[in-house]
C-alpha cells in the first residue's frame, strides 16, 4: 500500500467518522449552519457513512479489488467537486463552505490520482 494509499484511507476514516458522530460540529467546520438547515446532520451522516464505506473497501482490498476501490473513490471525489461547484454558483451554498467543501474534495481527487498512479508503478506481487 502506498503513502497517498494510506493517506486516503486515514482522512477518509477521520472525516466519514466524525461527521457521521458530529454531524452538526462536521457541518460547521465545512462553513455550513447546521441551525438554518435542520436536516444537515442526515445529510452528513449519509457523507460519513459513504467515507468510511470508501476507506474501508481500499483497505481491505488488493490488486485489482484495490484499484477498483481507487476508481470508486475518485468518482465519488470528482462527483462531490462537481456538486460543491454547482452549490456555490448557484448561490445555495456560502462563499466560504464553497471553497472548503471543492478544496476538501480537491485535495481527495489529487490523493486519488497520486494512490493510482503509486499502484500503477508498483512491483507485481
Amino acid at each position: 500500500m502506498n503513502q497517498a494509499e494510506q493517506a486516503l484511507i486515514a482522512t477518509r476514516t477521520a472525516i466519514g467518522a466524525g461527521v457521521w458522530l458530529a454531524p452538526r460540529l462536521g457541518g460547521r467546520l465545512f462553513g455550513l449552519d447546521p441551525k438554518a438547515n435542520p436536516q444537515l446532520p442526515y445529510v452528513g451522516r449519509l457523507f460519513g457513512a459513504r467515507d468510511v464505506a470508501l476507506a474501508y473497501g481500499l483497505a481491505a482490498s488488493g490488486g485489482e479489488e484495490r484499484t477498483r476501490w481507487l476508481r470508486i473513490g475518485l468518482a465519488c471525489d470528482l462527483a462531490d467537486v462537481a456538486a460543491s461547484v454547482f452549490a456555490g454558483r448557484s448561490g445555495y451554498l456560502p462563499k466560504l463552505a464553497t471553497v472548503l467543501v471543492t478544496g476538501t474534495a480537491m485535495a481527495a481527487t489529487g490523493l486519488g490520482v497520486a494512490a493510482m498512479l503509486g499502484e500503477s508503478q508498483a512491483p507485481a506481487a
